[in-house]
């Protein structure tokens, strides 16, 4: 009975690297945005495949505030815990996946748990529907509790253990990644590209009513509303060695009791410390900036993707404008990034490249409005011994400016290298 379970999951392991995953977890997951529209392979019954992604760190940081009520950690040259992602993807029927992502270790949580699922249709083949097959050939739909698709950057950000797609060791300042509970269409068509999608606007489910309960002003409830997601854009291979994809999205919600557009990263920052009183959970995404729009949120990001041969270049502009649940008024913030890669060797495995990051905030102190900046200059080299296993070096220098005093951000700064081994599959 043992031998034929083994051997019953073992096939079902093996059969389920015939049909891979909407995006793969290794290397050729690179450069990949929504999922394309091209046939599978042919449904021979349902198939799993189990993954994972594992990330290692050494730093070598260093940073200082001039705050003089706020006294930040020591931090020194060393280890930290690695972090690792498990994955499911079962193929349930021909054009019908499931995903399943789960995150084993992470500095936010000690625990193990599920970071988000979904049900992806690109064929509805039991509805024997000929016009419905006509329009799935350019259509793509996602249900469940799942990754924003807001903008472009999150397809190129490290998600706890999984760093592959990023280049660099941490994501943008302003980390603008969540997962919420909602359905999403993509629509794809000779280069051309259109994605809409309505969410619950908030990264868990929660059916406690607020709108009796509490109020900021006597003009407006605190009430949990939808949230409405769009992206329209261009994605083409123009010719061997070109490709240019250019996007603009929008985000936008109502209101909200708990919006984490900006905090919604249950994974947490890849620069260990820095600018941090302590190692609590609570300080686990140094170096970046939150706005705080946890109420009312409305963002728009544009983005322009140019490989021509190994060399690339990605490029965001974002402008967002919120409040949250304690502000009456709502306040902005602006985001500008630049990456430019060169990628080298008879199949790319090696890189080098920089990004320069800035972002500008309106911050709230009392009742007063006051604009503080941030900005980082990154350099990263990076080596693919093989598809799976990846190891990436970055120098990065980041400043804060216009923090008042009692902040520890004030006069912020840090700088240093740090080094990641990655594996993915």
């Amino acid at each position: 009975m043992k031998k034929t379970i083994i051997a019953s999951l073992a096939a079902m392991l093996i059969c389920g690297y015939a049909f891979g995953q909407n995006r793969p977890y290794d290397k050729n997951g690179i450069n990949v945005f929504e999922t394309p529209k091209v046939e599978g392979p042919k449904y021979e019954g349902v198939k799993l495949k189990i993954g994972g992604s594992f990330t290692e760190s050494w730093q070598a940081l260093k940073h200082s505030n001039t705050s003089p009520s706020a006294k930040l950690i020591g931090i020194k040259p060393g280890f930290n815990t690695a972090n690792a992602n498990l994955y499911f993807d079962t193929q349930l029927e021909d054009g019908v996946s499931l995903n399943l992502t789960m995150y084993l270790s992470s500095r936010h949580h000690n625990e193990t748990w599920v970071k988000g699922g979904y049900i992806q249709f690109d064929k509805f083949p039991f509805l024997h529907c000929a016009l419905l097959d006509q329009v799935m050939k350019f259509t793509t739909l996602k249900v469940g509790h799942m990754e924003v698709n807001y903008g472009d950057a999150h397809f190129r950000r490290s998600d706890n253990g999984n760093s592959i797609y990023n280049p660099f060791i941490e994501n943008y300042i302003m980390d603008e990644f969540s997962t919420e509970i909602g359905a999403e269409a993509d629509l794809q068509h000779n280069g051309l590209l259109g994605v809409i999608a309505v969410t619950n606007g908030e990264i868990k489910g929660d059916i406690s009513d607020y709108v009796s309960t509490t109020k900021i002003d006597s003009s407006r409830n605190i009430a949990r509303r939808p949230a409405f997601i769009g992206k329209i854009g261009f994605d083409k291979q123009l010719s061997s060695n070109v490709r240019l994809r250019v996007t603009g999205s929008g985000y936008y919600t109502a209101g909200s009791v708990s919006n984490t557009l900006y905090g919604g990263d249950r994974g947490g920052s890849h620069y260990f410390g820095v600018l941090e009183k302590d190692f609590a959970t609570t300080s686990a995404f140094s170096g970046r900036f939150n706005p705080g729009f946890t109420d009312k949120v409305a963002s728009l990001m544009g983005n322009v993707f140019l490989k021509v041969g190994g060399l690339e270049w990605f490029t965001t502009l974002e402008t967002s404008k919120g409040r949250s649940t304690k502000e009456a008024a709502e306040r902005t913030a602006s985001q500008f990034a630049t990456d430019l890669l060169y990628r080298f060797g008879s199949s790319e495995n090696f890189w080098v490249g920089t990004r320069y990051n800035t972002v500008k905030s309106e911050l709230l102190n009392g009742t007063s409005i006051y604009d503080v900046n941030l900005s980082r200059i990154a350099v990263s080299g990076g080596w693919f011994l093989t598809k799976n296993i990846m190891t990436k070096l970055e120098y990065v220098d980041q400043k804060y400016k216009n923090f008042i005093a009692s902040d520890i951000r004030n006069g912020g700064k840090f700088s240093g290298v740090v080094v990641e081994a990655v594996v993915s599959f």
